[in-house]
């Protein structure tokens, strides 16, 4: 059984090279206007710590509090995946692999995009832990992989809606619709590496043919199992 904690950030440093600002922005198919915009956005809803309820960590307010969400959530895929890289689970093909090096660079192009956006209200690198995680057995890090693709799919979903209506607001708003996109990728592949056939199924897609989603406390509350650095949720959503 491998025992992880460390920085969520400090993981990935040699299997990918720390790409430029502008690189996440070209990425993402903008341009260093949504910086600028984005940077002063923030400034505008940063809020003192210690005006806060709770302890821990803050999120901020407003589209900070939401975007530092997602920022935590990618944090945390980031590492999963880097560590899956790292130590391959016994009998790991080399297409298995590659996939999830692929996976690991899209959740930390994600990670990056969001630190970026949020400049100086980007929250610190959290603390994860991987403890409960077999890394050496290909059932615990595929069960592991579903349950964190599923539940960021879930989580962009509900978070949309707290977006505000600003047009900064509408550019994130279609930038988390680009990233849900991949996250629902994710899902659909490791889904089927466990059970072919299985990527849309029931226990995620409703009787409408749509994603189920959470609200951001839901998916905090099933994600702490995993995270060491204690949060305060009090500013999000709810």
């Amino acid at each position: 059984m491998h025992i992880i904690k460390h920085s969520s950030q400090e993981e990935g440093k040699e299997v990918m090279p720390k790409l430029q600002r502008r690189n996440f922005l070209k990425y993402l198919g903008m341009g260093s206007a949504f910086v600028t915009a984005a940077t002063i956005a923030a400034s505008c809803n940063k809020k003192d710590d210690n005006n806060m309820g709770g302890s821990g960590v803050s999120l901020g307010s407003g589209d900070v509090a939401v975007l530092n969400y997602a920022y935590a959530l990618e944090q945390l895929e980031a590492a999963f995946y880097t560590q899956v890289v790292l130590t391959p689970y016994a009998g790991m093909s080399d297409t298995e692999l590659d996939f999830f090096k692929d996976i690991r660079n899209h959740e930390m192009g994600h990670r990056e995009f969001f630190k970026t956006a949020l400049s100086t209200n980007a929250i610190a690198g959290l603390e994860v832990d991987f403890s409960s995680i077999d890394f050496t057995k290909r059932a615990s890090v595929l069960a592991t992989a579903k349950a964190f693709e599923d539940l960021g799919v879930s989580a962009y979903n509900g978070a949309g809606q707290y977006i505000s209506s600003s047009s900064t607001g509408l550019v994130y708003l279609g930038l988390a619709g680009k990233i849900v996109s991949v996250e629902a990728r994710h899902a659909a592949y490791i889904r089927d590496l466990i059970e072919p056939g299985s990527f849309a199924a029931g226990d995620v897609i409703d009787a409408n043919g749509l994603d189920k989603s959470r609200t951001p406390i839901d998916v905090f509350n099933i994600a702490k199992t995993y995270i060491k650095t204690r949060i305060n949720t009090n500013t999000l959503p709810k």
